[in-house]
């Protein structure tokens, strides 16, 4: 008889940091009473904690699968639709027609106008667990499901120098150099004192070797961030990611059109159609899919179809406990096509202790985990931090 699915859990998670995400809070930026605070350089909202939505789903047999999706900005908005929505739908399912099961949940809100935001990221949280619970029946990592693990380790990039001032990030730039890494990306959001003035003194601190990224967060017109990325390129500026609005696609594919330094876009879109009409018009030469709002089985879609554009992967890394990090170091070793991953030290060492496995990154490289499955699990201590 074969094993169902038999229960869905779901875990809100909110684990407190010393110094918020990007770096300290800029002067008369202070979080409001739920802990939420903007980041006047670009825009956006963030929270103080490390927030994340887990799942746990179980089988008639009592084996069972882990997910995790993005959760950053209010939680229990993912909660909510995996526990009162998507989840009950799955009891009684096979727990081998995953692929089928993130379909149908697709198309079920899809004519209504969900086919991505929070609805899809739910579904991304059931759809890693569901390959998680795979692997484990089958006793195979992710990667061989997905057909081989192409690469034993993986390139890691270093995303993020939060430090007060410029010396103090170019100071931490040529420390992670020391360590065996080779690229670092810097947050133009935070640089306050000029983005060409701190590219100049990264490249002086790190070295001609060093390959140097710049998140551009989305804050500039087409105009604006030609004119930009030109100025950095004295530099040598290695990639330059989320150049405009993540809506204008004429703009984004004016940039590649007038820029040297190759584009990187993609953490912000979830499907194959959100992704197709941005490979259409040639808005970037580098993907960044986040697994954390597309799941697996949406992930290696757009890999897919990355490759038939002829294009590169270099994966996000978002806030999160590590599973969906997991799961993203499992596809990346499979693609033939990936570059770098991105490696969120300032939330991945933190976080680290709350998962059982040996998924490691150290210089310069990812580890994937050992074992079927993710290779990862939540420990006890994890549940420390529910959101209540």
């Amino acid at each position: 008889m074969t094993d169902k699915i038999k229960q869905v859990e779901v875990f809100p998670i909110s684990i407190p940091r010393e110094v918020p995400y990007l770096g300290p809070l800029e002067t008369g930026n202070v979080q409001n009473e739920k802990g939420y605070f903007i980041r006047p350089g670009n825009q956006s909202v963030y929270h103080v904690s490390d927030q994340s939505v887990l799942v746990k789903i179980t089988t008639d047999s009592g084996q069972y699968g882990w997910g995790e999706c993005v959760g950053f900005v209010v939680p229990e908005v993912a909660v909510a639709i995996i526990g009162e929505l998507i989840g009950p739908l799955l009891i009684g399912q096979d727990p081998h027609d995953g692929v089928k099961i993130y379909e149908d949940l697709y198309n079920a809100m899809r004519v209504r106008g969900f086919f991505g935001g929070y609805y899809h990221d739910s579904i991304a949280a059931i759809d890693i667990a569901l390959w998680d619970l795979r692997g484990k029946l089958v006793g195979l990592p992710v990667c061989k499901l997905l057909g081989s693990q192409r690469h034993a380790k993986l390139p890691a990039y270093v995303s993020g120098l939060p430090k007060p001032t410029i010396a103090e990030r170019a100071d931490l730039a040529k420390s992670w150099m020391d360590k065996g890494f080779d690229a670092f990306k810097f947050a133009s959001a935070v640089s306050h004192d000029g983005i060409v003035a701190e590219m100049e003194a990264l490249r002086k601190a790190a070295g001609d070797e060093a390959r140097i990224l710049i998140d551009m967060h989305w804050k500039f017109t087409a105009a604006e961030a030609i004119s930009l990325i030109t100025r950095l390129e004295a530099y040598n500026l290695y990639v330059a990611e989320a150049p405009v609005k993540p809506e204008d696609i004429k703009g984004q594919a004016l940039v590649v059109r007038s820029v040297k330094t190759p584009v990187a876009i993609g953490e912000e879109l979830r499907t194959v159609y959100e992704y197709r009409p941005r490979f259409e018009e040639g808005c970037m030469h580098v993907i960044q899919p986040e697994m954390g709002r597309t799941g697996i089985t949406s992930f290696w879609n757009i890999c897919q179809m990355a490759g038939a554009f002829n294009q590169t992967v270099m994966p996000h890394a978002s806030i999160g406990v590590g599973i969906f990090q997991a799961a993203s170091l499992h596809v990346s070793a499979a693609l033939p096509n990936l570059v770098y991953h991105e490696y969120q030290h300032s939330i991945f060492d933190k976080n680290l202790r709350y998962l059982r496995g040996t998924m490691r990154c150290e210089a310069g490289f990812f580890y994937l985990p050992d074992g079927p499955g993710l290779g990862v699990e939540p420990t006890d201590d994890l549940f420390n931090f529910l959101k209540k």
